[in-house]
């Protein structure tokens, strides 16, 4: 496993935690997750390596982008079969809860890559 992967697994865990305790077992672990979202991880980790001062905005916008080019939307509730996703919105729209998520990922990069 090459290192971008490396990180982006334990993104993608700090992650899963995170929303496990705030009551969301939506996410499955790295190694049971479908491929589109490791790719989601992954393209988050090579955005972030690739420019090393952006914002968890900056973050959640090229997450928006990386949706929408794959054919995501706007969803109630997320929906991978449909490519429906309620955090397909503004980074000033999402709720606090959400917007952990993307501060968590870069605060993980930053850790793994910095120490």
């Amino acid at each position: 496993m090459e290192i971008v992967e490396m990180i982006a697994m334990v993104c993608h865990e700090a992650n899963r935690a995170y929303c496990k305790a705030i009551g969301d077992d939506s996410q499955p672990a790295w190694d049971d997750a479908p491929e589109w979202q490791k790719e989601s991880a992954i393209k988050g980790v090579s955005f972030r390596y690739s420019n090393p001062t952006a914002t968890p905005e900056n973050m959640h916008e090229s997450w928006l982008e990386e949706k929408r080019n794959t054919g995501w939307k706007y969803g109630a509730v997320k929906n991978p079969e449909m490519k429906e996703h309620p955090c397909f919105i503004p980074y000033s729209d999402l709720p606090a809860d959400q917007k952990i998520k993307d501060r968590l990922f870069s605060s993980v990069f930053d850790a793994l890559m910095h120490g």
